[in-house]
């Protein structure tokens, strides 16, 4: 017998044109409590089905829970909440669901569950009712063929938490007849929802895009090649994102994370789809992440989102070797990115030497300076006084013989092998002995210019973010040779300037660029595949996945060719199929469409 919530009853307050009233939601678990409350909050009548009655009582506690705090922060009156709860009932009979217009499972990822519930509602629901799966994982195919009606199954996948996320995944398979789409797209728009329509992949888009850089991640911790801090803090300073992808792992659910990339791997054979044997590892142990207390990380309790201390957390201190002394800094370019890092160091108060291959240059270099300076005047977040003594500390030069008395040279020149070896032998030459040389590669080898001088020990990779003077991260590279002081050096140095240092060790791409860009050439993939849309792939990222950007909006500003020359080094480097350069990408770059700076490149542009 269906449980009503409240004793309050109500019709929904405005009539809407999509022909789905009722919406009959299989599995109470969060995801499906988020999905009832989402449809009763846009006046649809909700039954709401689960095996135990257990499960039921919790889901009702939970949308009690989440509508009490709605009225607090003004969201919903308490008569709107009563009608809320008013709208939904709970049960555990399927048959509870004869009336629904919409069915929308919500059950485990399993086929043999899911399957057996579209069987059973075969024989309950009218032959009109859309049969619509929450899976991010199973193949919407597979199991529309099981149904006898599959022309009304699709996929309906909802982001967690549901009453937050905008993004709705519409997912069609060859079987699925268009009205049911129709139906249900705009069923996701009166919902408040973005819909995006899609084809049946597992993963579908963002899911697809979003779990290949998780895995990643996982394999990357798991090499021991930087530790779980610093892989998080990277991404989040790096890229903007909301989480860190371990951290994000531990919410989502080591298991689920482990799931969903079994079924992307049976499907694409890509090794970065392969789930790393942590994942595994966690899972058999019961370290699931926040749900069961531990999984990347250590949580207060299990459910909580505190993460507490454990026995990888890092020691407060660090290594306790001391770092060099640093008084004046060199900084060696002329571009965007050597203007930046000298405008840091110089507000930090550090007295700098900007050396460019001119006097010319170098003096254009400091009116960059001080032209942003200015700005951040313009804006409040500098003195005139401040900006004045900051530019005052900038001294521009057309040798690196300037760098005599330097105790830092940061290079940010071309991302040129030969043209940074020859700068660094150069360095060599000039610096005292002593000082520390740095490059600011974003994905050349850091030996390779430490083996270009007489001092590899003093050479340390030192990556900074563009623009400098925004971006806090900087990743801290060291080499098989680079001696301890030196790194203990950078690592102060970055806590003076204010930026977030993260270690890692030589190889391509370091943490950022090597999770980042894989995840870039997919999206091309998909796009190159006809799987999606530019538009809709940006939308699944920026809403599904919390990202600043969508892929194609982030490829056209960091460069087409700039993307190209990073895949290639990737590639290059570990020899992955899955890393190989998209064919798409490799075209647009030959037809010199290379992004915003050209006015084209995965879309167009208006010329300045």
């Amino acid at each position: 017998m269906a449980t009503p919530l409240s004793d309050t009853s109500s019709s929904p307050s405005s009539s809407t044109a999509s022909p789905i009233k009722t919406v009959a939601v299989i599995g109470l678990g969060t995801m499906g409590t988020g999905i009832a409350e989402v449809l009763a909050k846009a006046g649809r009548t909700v039954v709401g089905v689960d095996i135990s009655e257990a499960a039921t009582a919790r889901s009702v506690a939970a949308l009690e829970s989440a509508t009490a705090r709605a009225v607090e922060r003004g969201r919903l009156t308490e008569r709107e909440r009563a009608e809320v709860l008013a709208r939904i009932s709970t049960s555990t009979d399927l048959r509870t669901a004869a009336e629904a217009d919409l069915v929308i499972e919500v059950a485990p990822e399993s086929y043999e569950i899911k399957q057996q519930i579209f069987r059973e509602l075969d024989g309950i629901v009218r032959p009109t009712t859309i049969l619509a799966t929450g899976t991010n994982a199973l193949s919407v195919t597979r199991l529309a063929a099981d149904s006898a009606h599959p022309e009304r199954v699709l996929g309906l996948h909802f982001f967690n938490p549901a009453p937050a996320m905008r993004l709705v995944e519409v997912v069609s398979s060859v079987l699925t007849a268009p009205q049911a789409v129709t139906a249900v797209t705009d069923l996701a728009v009166e919902l408040g929802k973005e819909p995006v329509a899609v084809g049946d992949r597992p993963g579908f888009v963002a899911d697809g895009l979003l779990f290949g850089y998780l895995n990643q991640a996982a394999a990357m911790y798991e090499a021991k090649y930087a530790s779980r801090e610093d892989i998080d803090a990277a991404m989040r300073l790096g890229c903007g994102l909301p989480m860190g992808p371990l951290a994000l792992l531990d919410l989502i659910g080591v298991d689920t994370a482990r799931t969903v990339l079994e079924a992307m791997y049976s499907e694409s054979h890509d090794r970065l789809h392969a789930p790393a044997p942590i994942l595994k590892q966690l899972s058999e142990a019961g370290l699931t992440g926040r749900k069961s207390g531990r999984g990347f990380y250590t949580y207060e309790a299990p459910g909580s989102a505190t993460v507490v201390p454990d026995a990888l957390t890092p020691v407060a201190g660090g290594t306790g070797v001391a770092g060099r002394p640093v008084g004046p800094v060199g900084v060696a370019g002329s571009g965007t990115m050597a203007s930046g890092i000298a405008e840091v160091f110089a507000k930090a108060g550090y007295e700098v030497v900007l050396a460019a291959r001119s006097e010319e240059k170098a003096q254009t270099a400091k009116a960059r300076i001080g032209k942003s300076l200015a700005r951040s005047v313009d804006k409040g977040r500098l003195t005139a006084e401040a900006a004045a003594q900051t530019l005052d500390r900038i001294t521009p030069a057309g040798s690196y013989d300037a760098f005599a008395d330097v105790d830092l040279a940061v290079e940010a020149v071309a991302e040129d092998l030969e043209v940074k070896r020859q700068l660094f032998a150069a360095l060599d030459k000039v610096c005292k002995p002593g000082a520390v040389l740095a490059t600011t590669t974003s994905s050349l080898p850091v030996i390779a210019l430490a083996r270009a001088t007489s001092r590899p020990r003093d050479v340390i990779g030192m990556h900074f973010f563009n623009p400098a003077p925004a971006m806090k991260l900087v990743e801290v590279v060291r080499t098989v040779l680079t001696a301890d002081d030196v790194h203990a050096t950078v690592r102060e140095v970055c806590a003076k300037v204010r930026k977030h240092a993260v270690d890692c060790g030589d190889r391509a791409g370091f943490i950022v660029n090597a999770l980042l860009f894989p995840y870039l050439n997919n999206a091309i993939k998909m796009v190159q595949e006809h799987y999606a849309s530019l538009d809709d792939i940006d939308a699944a990222m920026k809403l599904g996945g919390g990202y600043p950007m969508g892929p194609f909006e982030l490829l056209d500003v960091v460069g087409l060719d700039v993307s190209l020359a990073i895949e290639k080094v990737l590639h290059r480097e570990f020899r992955d199929p899955g890393l190989a350069p998209a064919p798409l990408l490799e075209h647009l770059v030959a037809a010199g469409c290379l992004g915003r700076k050209t006015g084209r490149g995965f879309r167009e542009y208006a010329r300045r």
